[in-house]
């Protein structure tokens, strides 16, 4: 049935391309127009006013729409293959992924630390347990005029939450010509893409631009489980775009955007690859045997069980097996921009930018990818006849007429730009707002050591009387911003400038949650769980302990909750910029950011944190040259940031008497320190060899960690860190290294532009998650204070016995290895003079299978999934360009 909705909906959409298309067929033909790629004439507006890419003193990375086709990115993971200073954090799978620039990461529920913005407008706001929101939307990377990729903190011009930097979408205006395209892409794993895009100039004043964008391509992870869907990791969108712009009067100009995505697919999975048997972990030579606590015994034994199923049928890395009947990721999003632009004269410009916008997230996922049996020999407790018996260690799942993310967004900016003293004096400032509401609640069920058959009706069982349960969480979250801001740059003379800017940001969070857990074979009365209000609703009658326990819902009260959080906060820049000769500039700036704190009702008693500062410093030099057959350029930034009141997700253990899986929290962590090399070459030799050359050398270290101190009567037993004091952050390789080669044969123009271009793309190892090396295990027999499941009950006995997961596993389980891919594209444009253009691309070409996430359940469950990067694909793109 999917695949029959999948092609009637391509269809459709070929339709409307070919529709779109047909009004332009008689006229004269030609390539569409590009932004050109000479380095000094790229025209960015990373300081918001349009400027060449060479005068602005801002690490960026830009890539026009021909580049982005060329090298076949479609999704943020593309972009971020390209970039060096950009990787992603894809823990809950690619369509939800977050973007992480020079160490600054966004996890679980956090503001975003590199902020997205398309057409000058913040990325719509939403927020569940996993990351969600806050970035590119899937289809958003089509006709675009160019993607700028800008480096360090942005807090002056586009404010909180851009410790890390910015990525600007930028897309193609409306213009005065009747043209467009229309695309196919077809390849392996049933890659089926079209994309139609026209433009219309109604009258002289006023043009309409239309596009889609319809994707689809099946899933490189295959599932085994014969349960829910073959695959997973698939792509299904459809994303359309209507432009319009309108010359009121020669002075002033109304541009008005509307975009909508949505993304339909069976969402992410990952593949388990690490447990331990029996929780013990063996003797080894120089080492006694090991022992886990009895609840993490339980799952690392039927984490084996599924990994010898796996083994058995000589399944690989990209093999999964999931019991989720009804797994998907439905990701919708419409946005409406509207900016005004009035030129009061020669010297001033008056800009409106408002906008609205709505996000909806439903998804059905297995959070740890598993499907788990009750070993056998059985737990303790759990009777024989239960073996066998299958359940979810954590199954994730919306409510029934609910989103688990459900929110609208509001911006309102006034902007004044402007020049005075001459012309040595360029100046802008401003008035920003933002209101981000509910649409509704954002409401979800956790499944916690149950079978689901139905989990959308709750028809679930349990073979763990007395600690399988059900979460059913909702909350609401309002956001609350408003900036003034201003910068301005001073020429003292044609070589020596200085540029200064200060932004005030004034933030409110509020969150409202109500939750109730449904607790299996419990034979007495409510139990507290939530700040003493929260009820277990229980079922009748006593546990027998030899069957699965029904699902009674009885009338338990929810708890209801409310958390506020707050901050007044400023942001600056300084920076002196020296230009010794028009292709030379020099720059030394320092820079203040911060992320915003926030609020996540579901985790007692950590619901709360606190906004993070950066002070950032940086020196650099860009470089370009021309003539003697050769142009290019050669720009170099080193920076040092000093990083406190860091924002860090930690595993949160759960006591033994409370029937609760643990969780995650983000928690305020102490400082850190970010420091690297940044390196943008490019050469182009007689027109026709073209090398690109990106690298980052980057060093980050946490200095020092703070935990929380929890309630006596918290459901946690302690706070874990994905970092280690001293260690580096998630997801901040020490070396990346991009390096392009592109040939564009000497052929007649009747023939048309053939070429070819080679990537090579290096990441060096990076964590993921330290979480792992913050337990200890204990000697068989000598239970140890610095393993906390173990120590619960001996909370006196010293740290003296604790072996690392890296010296128990004889590797660290958070690592990601160093990986090397290279990408080949070749490109025909105007093929034999007419207006079609053809490429052949793959990407992956050496098939390299490499871990780009891990699921951290080790230190509470006892085994280890791991997240896989896509394999070698490829296709084939056909294009025909009409006006122009």
């Amino acid at each position: 049935m999917k695949s029959i909705r999948n092609r009637a909906s391509l269809f459709a959409a070929t339709s409307m391309a070919l529709a779109l298309a047909t009004p332009a067929l008689a006229q004269e033909t030609g390539a569409p127009a590009v932004a050109s790629d000479d380095d000094e004439s790229i025209v960015i507006t990373a300081r918001r006013r349009e400027e060449l890419l060479q005068d602005v003193p801002i690490s960026v990375t830009v890539y026009n729409q021909e580049q982005l086709t060329d090298r076949n990115i479609v999704t943020p993971n593309d972009l971020a293959t390209y970039v060096p200073s950009l990787t992603v954090n894809q823990r809950f799978g690619p369509e939800k992924s977050s973007f992480v620039i020079r160490g600054f990461t966004q996890e679980s529920a956090t503001s975003p630390s590199v902020g997205v913005y398309f057409a000058d407008v913040v990325a719509p706001r939403a927020q569940t347990g996993t990351t969600s929101g806050n970035g590119v939307g899937a289809g958003a990377l089509f006709d675009l005029q160019n993607v700028q990729v800008l480096k360090g903190p942005q807090g002056t011009l586009f404010g909180r939450n851009t410790t890390g930097g910015a990525i600007l979408l930028v897309p193609r205006k409306p213009t005065g010509e009747l043209e467009g395209h229309v695309e196919f892409s077809a390849g392996d794993y049933n890659l089926m893409r079209i994309q139609g895009v026209i433009n219309i100039p109604v009258t002289d004043t006023i043009k309409v631009r239309l596009g889609i964008d319809r994707n689809v391509r099946d899933g490189y992870m295959k599932n085994h489980s014969g349960i829910g869907p073959d695959s997973y990791n698939d792509v299904n969108y459809f994303a359309f775009r209507a432009s319009v712009v309108a010359d009121l009067t020669p002075e002033l100009e109304n541009y008005t955007i509307f975009s909508y995505n949505n993304s339909f697919s069976n969402g992410y999975a990952s593949h388990i690859g690490l447990c331990l048997r029996n929780g013990i972990v063996p003797a080894a030579p120089n080492r006694p045997a090991f022992a886990l606590s009895g609840g993490q015994a339980r799952t690392a034994q039927a984490a084996c069980d599924q990994i010898a199923r796996q083994n058995a049928r000589g399944d690989g890395p990209l093999d999964v097996e999931i019991n989720n009947p009804d797994a998907y990721l439905r990701i919708r999003q419409w946005q409406f921009i509207n900016t005004t632009t009035w030129d009061v004269g020669d010297s001033l410009t008056i800009r409106n930018i408002a906008s609205y916008a709505e996000f909806r997230e439903a998804s059905s996922f297995a959070l740890n990818g598993d499907n788990f049996f009750v070993p056998n020999p059985p737990p303790t407790g759990v009777s024989a006849a239960l073996v066998g018996t299958r359940f979810h260690q954590t199954l994730l799942n919306p409510a029934p007429g609910e989103d688990n993310a459900s929110q609208s967004t509001m911006t309102e900016e006034l902007q004044f730009q402007g020049t005075a003293a001459g012309g040595n004096l360029t100046w802008q400032a401003g008035a920003y707002l933002e209101i981000s509401k509910p649409l509704g609640w954002s409401a979800g069920y956790t499944f916690g050591q149950v079978n689901c058959t139905d989990p959308q009706n709750l028809v679930c069982t349990t073979p763990f009387p007395g600690i399988g349960n059900i979460a059913h969480s909702m909350t609401k979250t309002y956001w609350n911003n408003k900036a003034l801001y201003a910068q301005a740059t001073y020429d003292f003379t044609e070589q020596l400038s200085l540029t200064a800017g200060f932004r005030y940001t004034i933030d409110r969070v509020r969150g409202v949650g109500e939750t109730t857990r449904i607790r299996y074979g419990l034979a007495g009365g409510p139990s507290r769980i939530c700040n003493d209000t929260l009820r277990f609703n229980v079922p009748d009658g006593p546990d027998t302990g030899t069957a699965p326990d029904p699902l009674v819902v009885t009338n338990g009260a929810p708890c209801h909750n409310e958390f506020r959080q707050k901050a007044k906060k400023p942001t600056w820049l300084i920076d002196l910029d020296y230009k010794p000769t028009d292709d030379i500039l020099v720059y030394a700036k320092w820079a203040r950011g911060y992320r915003q704190g926030g609020v996540n009702m579901t985790n007692i008693g950590l619901e709360t944190w606190n906004p993070e500062k950066v002070e950032a410093y940086e020196i650099g030099a860009k470089t370009s040259f021309r003539g003697g057959g050769f142009r290019g350029h050669f720009n170099i930034a080193a920076f040092y940031n000093d990083f406190s009141n860091q924002q860090i997700v930690a595993n949160l253990i759960a006591k033994a008497d409370q029937a609760i899986a643990g969780g995650q929290a983000v928690v305020n962590a102490g400082k850190s320190k970010i420091q690297g090399i940044e390196i943008d070459a490019s050469v182009t030799l007689f027109d026709s060899l073209r090398l690109d050359l990106g690298y980052t050398f980057l060093k980050t270290e946490l200095k020092d960690f703070d935990p929380p101190t929890l309630d006596a009567n918290s459901p946690f037993l302690t706070v874990i860190p994905t970092a280690l004091v001293g260690e580096p952050l998630s997801f901040s390789p020490k070396h990346r290294l991009t390096a392009s080669l592109t040939y564009t044969l000497p052929l007649d123009e009747s023939v048309g532009k053939i070429s070819a271009g080679v990537t090579f793309v290096h990441t060096s190892k990076q964590f993921a998650t330290r979480a792992d090396d913050n337990i200890t295990w204990s000697v068989v027999g000598q239970p140890c204070a610095s393993n906390p499941s173990v120590a619960a009950n001996n909370p006196v006995l010293p740290p003296t016995c604790g072996v690392p997961s890296t010296d128990v596993f004889g590797f660290n389980p958070g690592q990601l290895p160093k990986s090397n891919l290279i990408n080949l594209n070749v490109n025909w444009d105007n093929v034999m003079g007419q207006p079609i253009d053809a490429a052949f691309f793959i990407t992956n070409l050496t098939n390299e299978i490499y871990e780009v996430g891990v699921g951290s359940s080790l230190t509470s469950n006892g085994f280890e999934n791991f997240l896989y990067a896509a394999p070698r694909m490829w296709g084939v793109r056909l294009r025909y360009n009409f006006g122009g």
